[in-house]
């Protein structure tokens, strides 16, 4: 379980307090300007100092706001897809890998995400010429093969048209199901949400 206690962060936004269960999406809404996106930096460890920030992160028993960012073990979905567009496609997702994964056993990993994906034989691909709905696509798997404990996904389907926002949306719902994670959404879109899920309101200064 994750769960955020008690989060105050000046002068956005005061005594937060939620738990996303193993294999649940919570959907964070709220207006421009009300901490979404900061709530997400405070979480990775990356709150800008123009902040200041009381509370505590849990995930499972291990508290994690004291402990560096590699330590976390968040993954982070952004909007833009972030690709280095100077590597292949499977380099990209290579980078991802925990290095306890070595050998020939990091290819096979990578050819198998992207097989799941349906982006079979994209590993030597260009990111410059996948479509925005294939480049959402290896951003996921990039998140997922850093076997992430939770996942935080920051409007990761904004720049996607209507059609295949629906789409992809169905299909990163499915996959970190799939995994058993606790997961985090931030959108504007209420289509975004999850049926049957929750929702958290947040705004200035609760």
């Amino acid at each position: 379980m994750l769960k955020v206690k008690d989060l105050t962060i000046e002068p956005l936004f005061r005594e937060v307090n939620f738990c996303v269960p193993r294999g649940e999406i919570v959907t964070l809404m709220g207006p421009s300007g009300s901490g979404k996106s900061t709530l997400f930096a405070w979480m990775v460890g990356a709150l800008s100092d123009d902040f200041q920030a009381q509370g505590e992160l849990w995930l499972d028993e291990r508290r994690c706001d004291r402990l560096p960012v590699e330590s976390r073990g968040l993954g982070i979905l952004f909007q833009d897809a972030l690709l280095f567009d100077h590597f292949t496609v499977g380099q990209n997702l290579l980078l991802a890998l925990p290095e306890r994964i070595v050998g020939r056993a990091r290819r096979d990993a990578v050819e198998q995400a992207l097989s799941s994906a349906g982006l079979k034989n994209y590993y030597a691909s260009d990111p410059a010429t996948l479509s925005g709905g294939e480049r959402a696509r290896v951003s996921l798997l990039r998140a997922l093969l850093a076997e992430p404990q939770a996942l935080l996904l920051d409007e990761p389907f904004g720049r996607l048209d209507k059609t295949l926002r629906a789409t992809f949306r169905t299909w990163v719902f499915d996959v970190v199901r799939a995994r058993g994670i606790p997961v985090i959404l931030v959108t504007h879109d209420e289509e975004d949400i999850p049926p049957g899920g929750e929702v958290i309101a947040i705004s200035r200064w609760q």
